[in-house]
């Protein structure tokens, strides 16, 4: 199906049901007045207009037994447009079917974003442990709650089921309780990727505390002022980690943050390998020791439900780390909305999130939303290729996972191995394949619909932030045709307007490029920064009165689709053209021999900016002092003069956190000079990495 086969807004109304899951959307579903752009603006929307448009796999209509809950672009529309018209109804029937309440609520929707008193169901009382857990474990006590799979392949698998899950939290709340802490109190999670770290955060909300997981890759400074700004009581930790195949000393890097961080009484000590590590009598207990006194049964509490959930840190644009606070209610029934729509999950699915839990993709999509549905999830402790390439795709085998949920940076990690590594196994369980941490560009997409779902699996590129705590812009399996490298539609509660970045004026219709905002607070918004709500007001709130700030850039194409064009100080201004980093990272890496790109801009007294880019490559028979003039002119090609790079950098690799997000920050202070002032990198998954990066750079300027 290609761009021009899209029925025109008139034409949509006049579709059948039938056909209705083949077109793009209605222009109406968003605005009415065409206004032309500048002309790179205006070559952006063009850009997007040309995308192919891949349609709704049959299997998605025809699997027995697994109708999708959204089956039509007319079904998502109607859906859509009553979340926007009448958010407190919309929100509130799905509040009632989803959750479990003690208490329930009458007011579904309260405040806005002029004062940040966005609240919702005020007046009702739950436990989020509870929905997750207790009915589940009730019902159908054997059905397996957690799938955990071990870094080494020899390590085996365990499975948790709802009982076993229901068990150990409540142990672990005894222990909880033991140690002081009362509704209300934090506690710091600092664990590898583990079922224990999960049970954590569910004996937390079991007992209305506030969990503050602090991924497990953090240096003793990071957990240190994660711990301090927390006020956490109790550190629950391990004695190691594993991660391809090295040792990770967790406990000893958590000493080391406890010498100041003193906040924390009581820290215990889940035994990972069995390592030996100090502990400190009267702070410090084993996992085992401190769970065995207690019951195998610990009441939930009922907590209102704007009380915090759990506060999750993320990096600022000033470098000081962000704890964003999300309240219990709004955040799970986003994560559980999400779960269920945007993935098309089913009672018996088996859900694998390859997230990590110290990231908001790790609570929503490997916690909170799929074991509120009572499905099945996967906690993976590895990493994609190690110590195969073909690691993800035997456990698709094994399990039979039925959504698959990666970031793009494993994706085309994988695609450098080829389809062999993929056509070994029998994938043929997955429904659903998800993208999730930056825009996926179209030649990984294609990769990914043709080689691991055999173009029988849908695909969903999901925009959301940890602020969001929930999917934002998504297709949904069984109605939205999707572009790639476009992350489609709204979902349900969110109406996305494109600004302009100057005037804050709204750009009414498609084909515009501006600041992407949000037009109405929706559940699983965060409710602010931990002990710093002006800093909320003035991030996301009071930049553009009256709607929420993303940070990022977008196009809305001819048909409603948004593009994510990256975060807005990622647009570079050459000669008074805007030019976006993304869109060049993509001509580089659609370039056979580039493997991964980050394109950063430098200051140059003519252009104003000048465009750098830092390149990682597939293994090529190339000579290495011809690919920067080669990769040149492949942007020259795809884009046009304006955006050639004034400096092609070969780097074994590129600054990333362990999630794979790719800290582009770095890159602007080392093309700055700055390098005195690059900050921490211990988010990094190699922090040695930098200083590769600035010896090339400064090698290169010679």
């Amino acid at each position: 199906m290609t761009t021009a086969e899209v029925a025109a807004p008139a034409a949509v109304a006049a579709q059948t049901e039938a056909e209705a899951p083949h077109v793009a959307p209605a222009a109406s579903l968003i605005g009415t007045k065409y206004i032309k752009m500048p002309a790179n603006d205006q070559a952006l929307a063009e850009e997007a207009d040309r995308a192919p448009v891949f349609g709704v796999p049959e299997r998605m209509r025809a699997e027995p037994g697994r109708v999708p809950h959204v089956t039509s672009l007319a079904q998502y529309r109607a859906m859509w447009q009553k979340s926007i018209d009448q958010p407190g109804e919309f929100f509130g029937e799905h509040a009632r079917e989803l959750l479990s309440w003690n208490k329930p609520f009458t007011i579904a929707k309260h405040g806005g974003f002029e004062h940040g008193d966005h609240s919702w169901f005020v007046d009702g009382e739950l436990n989020a442990c509870y929905n997750c857990v207790d009915r589940h474990a009730h019902a159908d006590p054997n059905r397996v709650a957690i799938i955990w799979e071990g870094d080494n392949p020899a390590d085996g698998h365990v499975e948790v089921t709802y009982a076993e899950l229901l068990r150990d939290v409540c142990r672990l709340a005894g222990a909880l309780k033991a140690a002081g802490c009362k509704k209300g109190d934090s506690v710091g999670i600092y664990l590898p990727m583990v079922p224990a770290a999960a049970i954590a955060m569910l004996a937390c909300a079991r007992l209305g505390l506030v969990h503050s997981v602090i991924f497990a890759g953090f240096s003793a400074d990071a957990l240190r002022d994660r711990l301090m700004d927390g006020k956490c009581k109790v550190l629950i930790t391990a004695d190691e980690g594993r991660r391809a195949g090295k040792t990770i000393p967790i406990k000893r890097i958590a000493d080391e943050a406890l010498y100041e961080a003193r906040s924390v009484e009581t820290v215990i000590v889940y035994k990972r390998t069995g390592g030996q590590v100090r502990m400190i009598g009267g702070r410090d207990i084993y996992w085992d020791d401190a769970l065995k006194p207690h019951r195998p049964y610990c009441p939930p509490v009922p907590v209102a439900a704007e009380d915090p959930l759990f506060m999750l840190y993320t990096s600022g644009s000033t470098g000081k780390p962000k704890g964003l606070v999300h309240s219990t209610a709004g955040y799970l029934l986003g994560a559980t909305l999400t779960t269920k729509y945007t993935f098309d999950v089913h009672p018996g699915d088996k859900f694998a999130c390859l997230g990590d839990l110290g990231w908001i993709t790790g609570h929503s999509y490997i916690v909170y939303g799929p074991l509120t549905l009572g499905v099945t999830t996967l906690m993976f402790e590895g990493v994609p290729t190690w110590p195969t390439p073909d690691r993800y795709w035997s456990l698709v085998e094994k399990f039979k996972f039925t959504q698959f949920y990666t970031a793009p940076t494993a994706i085309r990690a994988l695609r450098r191995f080829g389809s062999e590594p993929v056509e070994k196994y029998d994938l043929s369980s997955l429904r659903v394949l998800g993208s999730v941490g930056e825009p996926i560009d179209p030649q990984s997409w294609e990769w990914y619909f043709n080689v691991v779902g055999k173009g029988q699996a849908a695909i969903v590129d999901t925009y959301w932030q940890t602020e969001s705590g929930s999917h934002m812009i998504t297709g949904l399996p069984g109605a939205t045709p999707q572009k790639p490298g476009s992350a489609s539609l709204p979902f349900f509660g969110f109406e996305p307007i494109i600004l302009d970045p100057h005037s804050g004026n709204v750009l009414q219709g498609n084909d515009v490029t501006g600041v992407l905002a949000i037009r109405s607070p929706w559940p699983s918004m965060a409710r602010t920064i931990h002990g710093d709500h002006e800093r909320m007001m003035s991030t996301y709130l009071l930049p553009y009165p009256g709607y929420y700030f993303t940070g990022d850039g977008a196009t809305r194409d001819k048909d409603g689709y948004i593009w994510v064009r990256g975060r807005v100080d990622d647009v570079l201004n050459v000669s008074g053209h805007r030019l976006s980093t993304s869109e060049i990272e993509a001509a580089l890496v659609a370039d056979e021999m580039c493997a991964e790109a980050a394109v950063v801009g430098g200051q140059d007294e003519l252009t104003g900016q000048h465009i750098v880019a830092f390149v990682s490559l597939k293994p090529t028979n190339v000579p290495e002092k011809d690919i920067p003039t080669l990769l040149t002119h492949s942007v020259r090609r795809a884009i046009g003069p304006i955006a050639t790079p004034k400096k092609v950098i070969i780097v074994p690799d590129l600054p990333k956190t362990r999630s794979g997000k790719i800290m582009r920050r770095i890159l602007r202070k080392i093309v700055a000079g700055e390098v005195d002032s690059i900050g921490d990198v211990s988010t990094l998954a190699d922090p040695n990495i930098v200083q590769v990066l600035v010896d090339l750079f400064q090698g290169y300027k010679k």
